[in-house]
């Protein structure tokens, strides 16, 4: 005999199960369900905590389930932030429940970077993904806009936008907001895009705001002043000797690191001060824990570096410090010669800011033109003193040649300079043409110091590597001259208005019918000017002749050289959106700062011929030709001396060929 189920209590439970709340999202766990990394990825597999462990309380904090409204990331570059990260909370976000969200990059670029061959690659491959948003290509499948993704069941969107386009942060509401690479958002004239993108989230009490970014220069970086006002979370990790927890810094690798044996860097505990080398890393990194440093801070924040990313070893660290230094390059890193000339291989504030996950400090320029003058000027006066070079006398040693030229409406400009290994730099000479760019004059002069040889102090001669001229004013006049020479010769430069990026980036130029770039674009570069003059000013400030980054200037320059070149000042500007940037004012309304231009024009050229990325061999090639004396001259037969006594004679046979010294006694 059977019985029937109540009907009711069917129904019952069928109700309790449709208003029973899903469970609370966790991005970890569908970290493991669904990233697989391919085999072009360094840790090819399935994705596993246990190699991450420090995401765990990241992923914590970013659910929805958790009260924080904002998160910040402060890191160094490639450690996952993009695939363990950002992807996966959009997933699991969008896996939990309806909603439109939101990522800003710093440029449309890097938005279709992201969407091609970040997010849609994840989307075809992750279980989660495809169900929500399909996998973007197959037929009848929500194959959507690039910039605008909806999901399959209509119930959500996400939305990718540039925060240099205002229009795309504004007109929605998203409840999850993702800024990436947030030290690089610029202001613009519609405001500021940190604000705008946060507001589209102000309309949802539960809404989630994360920043992620590596920093860039202290003072003005968006992402250090995010993680300052956080809580400023740190990793610590046990000793492996006794148990003593404390963070992986940078101040306590780098004074272990020693430049005769890269391979041995390590740290050193602060309790027991034992070796914590990298054979322990992965065991103390699992039995890691993050620590609050700012109890007062309004929100979470996380601060990871290199140090623990599984990814690299501890002694690639050490190398790329070395490198960095001077104290090493290898061969291999610049073998060809496109590599070699790169525009802007690593520099100090990249490692910075890539690999330690530190805002780089630069000068304010606040230096003294009398006290730089002096230190040239009266050195003959310290006992023992490295002595500056004559006006127009270049150094004995392994040098780009190169000079920077600015156009002004009745003279131009031009300051010669050498930029040597190590990042030391010479002026060798500042010549003023009293002539338009426009004229005969100017442009014979100019060609006349393209064809001139500069004698070095040992007496070689040596030509111009490479001019850089002024574009920005009487752009037509700069061109028509600049096209009678080679562009590996004369290049064209222009300073930029952003205070991102390299130092040096080619001008970008409208497309030909067929496709094709115009040749220009080999020709022409944006200089990004903040970057470098605080670069310089940095270098100034070096008081050793041997430092790298040393500047020598010649002997007899003149007060008004030293005037310009220390004409600027850095300054900071808080804007209305509380935004803190840089620029660059004149210290006095009146002067001038022609030699400070020239100077960033120099070492664009320079940049252009490869200097922060010749290898030491090809410095050593340099140095062996450029360091050297000239040969001897073969002195004119009638001035000859002709030796009293008779050559020795010669065992082998005669060929009636010697040499003039063998015979002649040379008056040089």
């Amino acid at each position: 005999m059977g019985f029937l189920a109540s009907a009711a209590g069917v129904a019952a439970l069928a109700l309790s199960q449709a208003m029973a709340p899903p469970p609370p999202p966790d991005i970890t766990k569908w970290c493991e369900d669904n990233i697989v990394f391919d085999a072009r990825s360094p840790m090819p597999g399935a994705f596993d905590i246990e190699r991450f462990p420090f995401l765990k309380e990241i992923h914590e904090t970013l659910s929805p389930e958790h009260p924080a409204r904002e998160v910040t990331i402060l890191g160094s570059a490639q450690w996952g932030k993009t695939v363990s990260i950002i992807q996966p909370t959009l997933g699991a976000w969008h896996g939990s429940t309806a909603l439109d969200s939101l990522v800003v990059h710093p440029t449309m670029s890097a938005a279709t970077e992201w969407v091609d061959n970040k997010w849609k690659p994840m989307r075809r491959q992750a279980p989660d993904l495809k169900r929500v948003f399909g996998d973007g290509i197959s037929g009848g499948e929500n194959r959507d806009q690039k910039f605008n993704q909806e999901t399959i069941a209509r119930d959500g969107s996400l939305k990718v936008a540039s925060a240099g386009s205002p229009a795309d942060l504004t007109g929605t509401s998203r409840r999850l907001v993702i800024m990436d690479d947030l030290a690089k958002f610029e202001m613009t004239d519609k405001g500021d895009p940190e604000a705008l993108a946060e507001s589209r989230a102000s309309g949802f009490e539960e809404a989630k705001i994360l920043r992620v970014s590596t920093p860039l220069i202290k003072k003005t970086c968006r992402i250090s002043r995010a993680y300052a006002r956080s809580d400023k979370r740190v990793y610590d990790v046990p000793c492996p000797h006794c148990s003593h927890m404390a963070p992986l810094t940078w101040e306590n690798f780098v004074n272990n690191i020693d430049p005769e044996n890269l391979e041995a860097a390590h740290f050193k505990c602060e309790s027991c001060q034992g070796k914590i080398e990298h054979k322990h890393k992965e065991a103390i990194v699992k039995a890691g824990r993050w620590r609050v440093t700012n109890p007062k801070g309004d929100h979470p924040g996380f601060f990871l570096w290199r140090a623990y990313a599984p990814q690299r070893d501890w002694a690639s660290i050490a190398k790329e410090y070395a490198r960095v230094m001077g104290w090493t390059r290898t061969e291999g890193e610049a073998s060809d010669k496109d590599k070699a000339q790169t525009l802007e291989a690593e520099t100090e504030q990249t490692f910075y800011n890539d690999v330690l996950g530190l805002p780089y400090e630069v000068s304010s320029g606040t230096m003294d033109w009398e006290v730089l003058r002096n230190r040239v000027e009266e050195v003959d006066e310290i006992e023992g003193a490295l002595q500056p070079l004559p006006v127009g006398v270049l150094p004995a040693t392994g040098f780009i040649f190169s000079a920077g030229v600015d156009c002004q409406d009745d003279r131009t400009e031009v300051h010669f300079k050498c930029f040597c290994r190590n990042r030391q730099r010479y002026t060798v000479h500042y010549k003023i043409i009293p002539h338009h760019i426009s004229t005969k004059e100017c442009r014979d002069l100019l060609d006349a110091y393209l064809k001139a040889e500069w004698r070095t102090e040992l007496g070689y001669m040596v030509k111009l590597d490479v001019l850089a001229i002024d574009g920005g004013t009487y752009t037509d006049d700069v061109w028509d001259w600049a096209k009678t020479h080679s562009w590996n010769r004369v290049i064209i430069v222009k300073g930029g208005s952003s205070q991102n990026g390299p130092n040096m980036v080619p001008q970008k130029f409208e497309r030909r019918k067929d496709g094709k770039a115009k040749r220009q674009q080999k020709r022409a570069f944006i200089l990004n000017v903040s970057s470098m003059k605080g670069q310089l000013y940095k270098w100034v400030e070096q008081i050793d002749p041997e430092e790298r980054g040393y500047c020598h200037f010649a002997k007899g320059l003149g007060d008004e050289f030293y005037r310009q070149f220390a004409s600027e000042v850095r300054t900071l500007v808080r804007q209305r959106s509380g935004t803190v940037t840089a620029k660059w004012d004149k210290v006095e309304p009146s002067r001038r700062n022609e030699v400070l231009d020239t100077e960033l024009y120099a070492e664009a050229g320079a940049l252009r011929k490869g200097w922060a990325s010749l290898t030491d061999a090809q410095w050593d090639v340099l140095a062996a030709e450029r360091g050297s004396a000239p040969p001897e001259p073969q002195g004119d037969l009638f001035d000859a001396v002709v030796p009293v006594s008779a050559p020795e004679k010669k065992t082998k046979p005669d060929t009636g060929r010697k040499k003039m010294s063998e015979v002649l006694n040379v008056n040089r």
